[in-house]
């Protein structure tokens, strides 16, 4: 579908900028929590900025079970595409 590389991009690169270990590359298997270091309020704060960026409806906490891969949220954003 068009444009869906570019929203990956796009998610991929707002994860990149809170993640708190910027020691560690992003890739589509990396888990917020495990290998970004993305606590509870860091978790809420994305949560946020991607509500506001893709125009989504509030997150709730059931919403993402974890562990979530970066690949877990590129596929809840693009409503499950690749």
């Amino acid at each position: 579908m068009p444009g869906t590389d570019g929203t990956a991009a796009r998610i991929r690169s707002l994860i990149t900028a809170l993640a708190p270990d910027a020691r560690r590359s992003v890739t589509d298997d990396s888990r917020l929590v495990e290998d970004l270091g993305f606590d509870c309020l860091r978790l809420t704060e994305l949560a946020s900025v991607l509500e506001h960026a893709f125009g989504l409806r509030p997150y709730g906490p059931g919403d993402l079970p974890g562990p979530v891969r970066v690949a877990d949220v590129i596929a809840a954003i693009t409503g499950g595409r690749p």
